[in-house]
């Protein structure tokens, strides 16, 4: 077996096969300490809802924040807590610094659909957001500007067979491009995480028909668990994903998890990393500088220790 090891590590080095790190060797991985020890910001939160009677008096579940340049884009989720109008709005903000934040308008950016829990990417010259509409539906909206957006509608997602998945609830839309493939990670009423893949970000089709990150064992997220954000980080790829340990959902957890293939995950044994229903957390990644946020009810932002 070390006579194999070694021909298969002198293979690996000459080029003449692509090598991939094994689930063997993920699972003795050290997560890196500037993506999981992390302190937080003394002045937060750096956002929140506007407060008054304002359309985003509150703000809650995932925003995003793409940089862009020296210009930090925050996307963002509000709503007014009213029992005549329960829905919830697409608002928007940017920064100079990651930290001090001007909003777009003093209303919001898209008024017809109910958007929350985004995620944005950017494509040739179109951005691309995936959000929960009512009911925890997944659908996408474009833009090519950032502030106009156009709805696209709920996503067609296909189990592996190609016919539909089974009706119900499917959100926190989160996703991944790499070499013309689009990975969309998905949950179902927040009891597990799922995976399908498109070309053409028109259908989506399951890679397998069970979830690739499921509940516990550990306690920590043994009642509900969705994907945040999916990073590639020296070679490896690691997922931010949020969790709770209690059955009514009333507090959830910051949580990460690494990949070498997106389909295999292994979790963090210091899990979760950030407490205190600080959820909903993403990174953001320019260089050197990391600047850790998470989104729910308020925005904090944490640095590497």
């Amino acid at each position: 077996m070390k006579n194999k090891s070694i021909i298969y590590l002198l293979i690996c080095v000459i080029g003449t096969i692509q090598c991939k790190p094994s689930q063997k060797n993920i699972s003795s991985t050290k997560f890196p300490s500037e993506l999981v020890n992390f302190v937080p910001y003394k002045n937060n939160p750096v956002f929140t809802g506007a407060g008054q009677d304002d359309w985003d008096k509150q703000i809650r579940e995932r925003g995003y924040i793409l940089k862009e340049g020296n210009t930090y884009h925050l996307w963002y989720t509000g709503y007014s807590n009213s029992s005549k109008d329960p829905r919830r709005f697409l608002g928007y903000a940017t920064s100079t610094d990651g930290i001090n934040w001007n909003r777009y308008s003093k209303n919001t950016i898209h008024e017809n659909d109910w958007v929350e829990d985004m995620y944005v990417v950017k494509s040739a010259n179109t951005y691309y957001m995936f959000a929960e509409g009512q009911g925890d539906t997944a659908h996408l909206l474009t833009s090519t500007d950032k502030i106009h957006w156009d709805e696209k509608g709920p996503l067609d997602i296909r189990q592996k067979n190609g016919s539909p998945i089974a009706k119900g609830a499917f959100g926190t839309p989160t996703v991944y491009i790499e070499k013309g493939i689009w990975y969309l990670f998905y949950e179902r009423d927040d009891k597990g995480i799922w995976l399908a893949t498109s070309t053409d970000h028109t259908i989506w089709t399951n890679l397998q028909d069970e979830p690739i990150i499921t509940m516990g064992p550990e306690t920590y997220d043994q009642y509900g668990i969705a994907m945040n954000q999916v990073i590639k980080y020296k070679g490896l790829y690691y997922g931010y994903y949020h969790a709770t340990a209690f059955k009514d959902w009333h507090e959830w957890s910051t949580n990460i998890a690494v990949s070498a293939d997106l389909i295999h995950w292994k979790k963090y044994a210091n899990n979760p990393i950030i407490g205190n229903n600080q959820s909903s957390g993403i990174v953001v990644i320019d260089g050197k500088n990391i600047q850790f946020y998470t989104m729910h009810r308020k925005v904090n932002m944490f640095l590497p220790k």
